[in-house]
């Protein structure tokens, strides 16, 4: 470990250094890229032409991309990585990282054999449906790559605050990056945020095969790339030609073969490819043969010979890529552009259309004899080899990566207190009592408040967080005084940078909102140190970082998001800024369970409910759980646990005068209590949910002489309620004939043929499935367009949110019950 002192980091040891391997070392390298090749090769074979299919579709794979990767992934595993290391694979490499765990023993037959299948090894790598050593889920080009880096600064953010044992070597993360992911546009989001952050130990591996799925890479592009990751402050390597044209290069006519070879086009260089020695000789002939020495290095290759020298890049050279990878030793993070072929060594190595391609089976036939593996025997480990299986079995027992075995990690729980901050005042609206909470907690010395990061788009005074900030501080590797406090102008954001931080302040891009949350998220699984992540952001753009937030979820990262402010409610920004679908994004998404509350004291038990909820991995227990099925145990969304999605809002809201009982504490967690109760047999009720409540309680109270014993019900959450209501009619249909759900008590006191009202700042869908929980008619209110400037009184009117066309959809509903009587 190095040294540290205050406001500064000094070069640390990574603990990753690695010599280049001996002859008997490499010759055992060699052989385990060829069964690597083979066994990615065939498993997607197997898929697709052995496999009975019982729909008739494409099963799939990409054994082109897996070829150009072969040699890079055997140099990293087998030789390169340590544990400690963190590993995005390229999405159309995952057969190759199933091989590879198979070998090592971390991946079952059956699994390969069920590549793509119900079971079986998935498509591309994933944390939470593999069962191999999957660091990073990458099945959304680009989102690994940019994973990497914000899993380096979570690495940095929990040593620095000594949450792991300081005697394990840091780490590297490590994206093996398909050139093509380089379009995505959140690769540069993440890379300008690394620059920030002062990144360090990262390596993004390029596989530079020059072909898209549907072209050929623009050439000289990489050009570009190389100034980009320079001028950012990366390390760059440019790994190109490999030890038999280096050599080539150093004979007469070499010099005029080199130029030649940097100045082709990628469309050429890939078809010349895919034709063979015999093109190579002709077009080589036509285009530089006159230079002296060129026909005389030409006539010393016979044509496959020749095939293979111009095949030789440096991406395919086991030598050339150890020399490299094991030579990178310093924390700067570096970039490796290695030049490969696309399907190098398959039938249809450099052909355009080579994507998606699979080798038939007659070209299969002759693949498999090539490599020397008998029939019968194609799910040997060691089959076809020259290496002894003994001898390269003992290779990869005491490969350095694969040595300690399992790389997960667990955390111990993190105690929240009983004692929750509970914000009380006259007006409050939901944003500013998150932010009362959060300042609370900040002042106390507790487990808790250790443990919360927060994190913000460039939104973090906007979005109440403020306070927190102020007496935690923003993260910072080396610590910076605050400039505007040290020149005495008086500011009320005292954000002092500092390596005790507990704050993350990033650009706006919320992209990088959600990858910075999914790695914060994993720290328990990955480092072994428990964080529990809050992200705020505006709630319309929650769907600029949309494929971001379910990638995260997707690898089961653990975080809260708190949106706000919502809906059309944020009146005067106009429809830019105004959220509609997004309580629809928190009912679908999986993995996050979403709340909209209306009072402080609501938020304050969700939150304490929350910080809870982000900690449990089925094992986990709480009597704060919905209970699905008397005397059946608890939910089981509330037992494996998840994220969190808060929508709230800028306005300020009456409070209730009222001590929550544990009963409504409940029920509020559950998805919905009664503000008003209604009487037994009732023949109306009003649902809001979220910050139209003083709407739906005005129009109530108009109300309730007309109709006696009309009740009044706030919806929490519309998720839980709805995914409660599935959970109990899936258990019906299971037998548990006495299942029932929250949503279903709720609405027992209702007359069968009551009508219903809901109301949200939102989309109407929201909460309009409600009317078939028990069968009751429904008007259901909410927002379907994009809103416009105005204020409140205006556009509730306009949307038809306001109490009067509350009560007009009360009157309507009710007219409806007396027709179908």
């Amino acid at each position: 470990m190095a040294k540290k002192t205050a406001g500064t980091i000094l070069t640390r040891d990574i603990g990753n250094e690695s010599r280049l391997p001996g002859e008997d070392q490499l010759a055992c390298l060699r052989e385990l890229e060829k069964k690597i090749l083979w066994l990615s090769a065939w498993t997607i074979h197997n898929a697709n032409h052995l496999r009975p299919s019982r729909d008739g579709l494409k099963v799939g794979g990409h054994q082109a991309s897996c070829a150009s990767l072969v040699t890079v992934m055997t140099a990293l595993y087998f030789h390169v990585l340590r544990p400690q290391d963190r590993i995005a694979v390229k999405p159309h490499a995952s057969p190759v990282f199933h091989a590879i765990q198979y070998l090592f023993g971390n991946q079952t037959l059956e699994k390969l054999q069920d590549f793509r299948a119900m079971g079986g090894a998935q498509s591309y790598p994933s944390r939470t449906k593999d069962i191999d050593d999957v660091d990073i889920s990458t099945g959304s080009v680009g989102l690994g790559v940019a994973m990497t880096s914000f899993v380096s600064l979570v690495q940095d953010y929990v040593r620095l605050k000594n949450l792991i044992d300081g005697d394990r070597p840091w780490g590297r993360a490590v994206a093996l990056v398909g050139d093509a992911e380089l379009d995505e546009g959140n690769v540069y989001e993440a890379l300008l945020e690394g620059w920030k952050h002062d990144l360090r130990n990262t390596w993004w591996v390029i596989d530079y095969n020059r072909q898209s799925l549907d072209a050929v890479v623009t050439d000289r592009l990489f050009g570009q790339i190389d100034k980009l990751f320079d001028n950012m402050g990366w390390r760059v390597e440019t790994l190109k030609y490999g030890k038999k044209l280096q050599a080539a290069f150093e004979k007469l006519g070499g010099g005029a073969l080199r130029s030649w070879i940097d100045d082709c086009p990628n469309s050429l260089y890939s078809a010349l490819v895919f034709k063979g020695g015999a093109a190579w000789r002709k077009q080589l002939q036509v285009d530089i043969g006159s230079a002296s020495g060129v026909r005389g290095l030409l006539d010393d290759y016979d044509d496959a010979a020749l095939h293979g020298l111009m095949s030789n890049l440096a991406g395919h050279d086991l030598e050339t890529v150890l020399e490299a990878f094991t030579a990178a030793q310093s924390e700067t993070p570096t970039c490796f552009i290695t030049y490969t072929i696309k399907g190098y060594n398959l039938p249809f190595a450099g052909h355009k259309d080579n994507h998606a391609g699979l080798m038939n089976p007659d070209q299969m036939q002759l693949f498999q004899e090539s490599m020397g593996v008998p029939p019968g025997q194609e799910w040997d480990k060691f089959a076809g080899l020259q290496q002894p299986a003994e001898k390269l079995q003992a290779y990869i027992k005491a490969v350095p990566f694969n040595a300690e075995g399992t790389r997960r990690y667990k955390a111990d729980y993190v105690p929240v207190p009983e004692a929750f901050p509970r914000p009380v005042g006259e007006r409050m609206s939901t944003q500013e009592g998150f932010g009362k909470i959060l300042a609370d907690l900040a002042r106390e010395d507790s487990q808790l408040a250790s443990r919360i990061i927060t994190t913000s788009p460039d939104v973090t005074v906007s979005t109440n967080l403020g306070g927190w900030v102020n007496r935690r501080g923003i993260f910072d590797r080396r610590g910076r005084e605050d400039v505007f406090k040290e020149q005495k102008v008086v500011s009320a954001q005292r954000w002092a940078l500092s390596p005790q931080g507990q704050h993350l302040e990033l650009g706006i891009a919320e992209n990088n909102l959600f990858t910075l949350l999914a790695a914060l998220g994993l720290s328990h699984s990955l480092f072994g140190a428990r964080l529990l992540p809050i992200g705020t952001l505006y709630d319309p753009f929650i769907c600029r970082g949309l494929d971001a937030l379910n990638y995260a979820c997707y690898q089961d990262a653990r975080f809260i998001v708190v949106a706000t402010p919502s809906g059309i409610t944020l009146a005067p920004e106009g429809g830019a800024h105004q959220s509609v679908g997004t309580p629809l994004i928190g009912m679908a998404q999986d993995g996050l369970v979403s709340f909209e509350p209306a009072f402080v004291d609501e938020l304050s038990a969700i939150l304490r409910w929350g910080f809870d909820y982000l900690q449990r991995d089925g094992s986990l227990r709480s009597d704060r759980g919905t209970e699905l099925q008397e005397n059946e145990g608890d939910w089981q969304r509330d037992i494996n646990g998840g994220s969190l999605y808060m929508r709230l809002s800028t306005r300020q809201l009456v409070q209730p005068e009222r001590s929550l009982t544990a009963r409504v504490e409940k029920q509020i967690i559950e998805g919905g209590y009664w503000l008003r109760e209604p009487e037994n047999g009732a023949e109306l009720a009003i649902i809001y949910s979220g910050a139209i409540a003083p709407e739906a309680l005005e129009a109530f109270d108009s109300i309730a002489d007309e109709v006696p014993g009309a009740g009044l019900l706030a919806v929490t959450s519309a998720d839980r309620l709805n995914a409660g209501w599935h959970a109990a009619e899936k258990a019906r249909r299971a037998g548990h004939r006495n299942a029932v759900s929250a949503v279903e008590r709720l609405l027992a006191p209702l007359a069968p043929d009551a009508g219903l009202v809901t109301v949200i700042d939102g989309h109407p869908a929201t909460l309009e499935w409600l009317g078939a929980v028990r069968g009751h008619s429904l008007q259901a209110l909410g927002v379907e367009h994009f809103g416009q400037s105005g204020d409140l009184p205006d556009l509730y009117r306009q949307y038809g949110l306001d109490a009067e066309a509350i009560v007009d959809a009360a009157a309507a509903v009710l007219l409806d019950r007396l027709r179908r009587r």
